[in-house]
C-alpha cells in the first residue's frame, strides 16, 4: 500500500473513532442526566430478581437503570410481538414470569385460564393517579386483575408526499394502487376485524358463515401487504419502503416526529380501540418487587418517560401532570394530537375487540390460511 493510501486510510480511521466517540459522549452524557426519583413509597423487597414478558419497544430504559439502582433488583426482560405469542408461551410452561401486559381482550382469558392472580391493592399506591376513563372496563370489572398500562387505537397512517390519493376507510386499503406499498400489523384480530368492519359485520362476530365472508375478501387483499410487522411498522415507513398502512397509536406518533408528512386517519367504518395492562402471573415468583416495580415506574416523574419513548394515550394523570410542568413540549405534542388525544366522536364510533371464546380457534385458522394463500 503506497504512503499516500495509507494515510488515507489512517485519516478515515480516525474520523470515525471520533463520530463513535462523540455519539457515546453524547448518550452518557443523557443518562448522566437523568437523575433516578425516590420511591414514593420505598416497599420493602426480600427478592434480588423481577422477571417481565411485555411486549417489543415498550419501556423505556430507564426504568430498568433506575429500579436496579434504588431497590437492587436485576431486571430478566423478554419480549413478545403478540398477545398470541406470549400467551402460547405462558400456556407452554413459561411461568417463571412475574409481570405480563396483555391487552384487554386477552385479559379475560387469562383470568379463566388461571393465569393471572388477584392483585392486593393495598400494596398499590399509584391507583389514585390513574384516570378513572381508563379504570373499571368491562374486561376486568373493579380491575381486579390488571391496572392500565397504555391505550390507543389502530387505525390508517399514510405519507401525503407519496400518496395522491388518500383512503378513508378501511375498504379503501383494497385499492390496487395501494399493492405493494403497505405496512400491517402482524395481529389476527385487528387485520380480520377491520377486514369484518369492511363487510358491515360486528369486529367481534362468531358467526362462522361471516367470518368465511371475510377471509375470503382478505385473501384478496394480504398478496397486496409488502409487510407484517408488530415490532416496529414505523420503521418501514420513515426508510420509505412502504408508505401507508395499519399501525398503533404510538407507531405513528413517533413516525410523524421524524417526517410530518404522516398523516393518522381514523376510518369511516370506526377505530379499533385498546387498553394495554399490567397483570402479575398467577405463578409470580418474585411477587414483592412486582408490586415495587408497578409504584416505581408509574410514579409520575418515571411514567412521563412514555410521552418521549411510546408515545401512545397516557393513563396516568400524574404523569400528565408532571410532563405539563417539567416536560412542556412532550406535553403540548400530546395534549394537541388528535393522534394521542383521541376526539371523542372517534372514540364513541370505534370498536373494542373482545374474547370471542370457542371462535378463538376459528381465527386462528383463518389467519393461517390467509397469510399461507390456502
Amino acid at each position: 500500500m503506497s504512503t499516500k493510501r495509507w494515510f488515507l486510510w489512517l485519516g478515515l480511521i480516525l474520523i470515525f473513532s471520533l463520530i463513535l466517540s462523540a455519539c457515546a459522549g453524547t448518550q452518557a452524557e443523557e443518562q448522566e442526566q437523568f437523575v433516578c426519583p425516590e420511591p414514593e413509597p420505598r416497599l420493602e423487597v426480600a427478592s434480588k430478581e423481577l422477571n417481565l414478558f411485555v411486549w417489543t419497544e415498550y419501556i423505556p430504559t430507564e426504568w430498568k437503570t433506575c429500579f436496579e439502582q434504588v431497590y437492587g433488583v436485576r431486571i430478566n426482560h423478554d419480549e413478545y410481538s403478540s398477545n398470541e405469542e406470549m400467551y402460547a408461551k405462558l400456556a407452554a410452561g413459561g411461568t417463571n414470569y412475574d409481570l405480563v401486559q396483555p391487552t384487554d381482550y386477552f385479559v379475560g382469558l387469562m383470568i379463566q385460564q388461571e393465569m393471572l392472580q388477584k392483585l392486593d391493592k393495598s400494596k398499590l399506591f399509584i391507583l389514585d393517579t390513574l384516570d378513572p376513563n381508563y379504570m373499571n372496563l368491562k374486561f376486568d370489572p373493579g380491575n381486579e386483575y390488571t391496572i392500565p398500562y397504555q391505550a390507543g387505537t389502530d387505525a390508517i397512517i399514510y405519507n401525503a408526499d407519496k400518496v395522491a390519493n388518500p383512503p378513508a376507510s378501511f375498504a379503501d386499503l383494497w385499492r390496487p394502487e395501494y399493492a405493494g406499498r403497505m405496512v400491517f400489523l402482524d395481529d389476527p384480530r385487528i387485520i380480520i376485524g377491520m377486514t369484518l368492519l369492511t363487510l358491515g359485520y360486528d369486529v367481534n362476530t362468531t358467526d362462522p358463515a361471516q367470518l368465511e365472508e371475510a377471509k375470503v375478501k382478505l385473501m384478496e387483499l394480504i398478496p397486496n401487504v409488502k409487510l407484517f410487522d408488530s415490532d416496529s411498522p414505523k420503521t418501514a415507513l420513515i426508510a420509505g419502503d412502504v408508505d401507508l398502512g395499519i399501525v398503533w397509536t404510538g407507531e405513528a406518533v413517533l413516525a410523524k416526529r421524524e417526517n410530518p408528512a404522516f398523516v393518522f386517519v381514523y376510518p369511516t367504518e370506526g377505530a379499533i380501540l385498546w387498553q394495554d395492562n399490567w397483570a402479575l402471573l398467577a405463578n409470580a415468583p418474585h411477587p414483592d418487587a412486582a408490586y415495587a416495580w408497578l409504584n416505581y415506574t408509574m410514579q409520575g416523574n418515571l411514567f412521563w418517560l412514555m410521552l418521549r419513548d411510546f408515545p401512545y394515550i397516557n393513563p396516568s394523570r400524574a404523569a400528565l401532570e408532571y410532563a405539563r410542568v417539567n416536560q412542556a413540549d412532550l406535553y403540548n405534542e400530546y395534549i394537541n394530537s388528535d393522534i394521542t388525544n383521541v376526539p371523542q366522536d372517534v372514540i364513541e364510533r370505534g370498536h373494542r375487540i373482545t374474547d370471542v371464546g370457542e371462535a378463538t380457534p376459528l381465527y386462528d385458522r383463518i389467519w393461517t390460511e390467509v397469510k399461507g394463500g390456502e
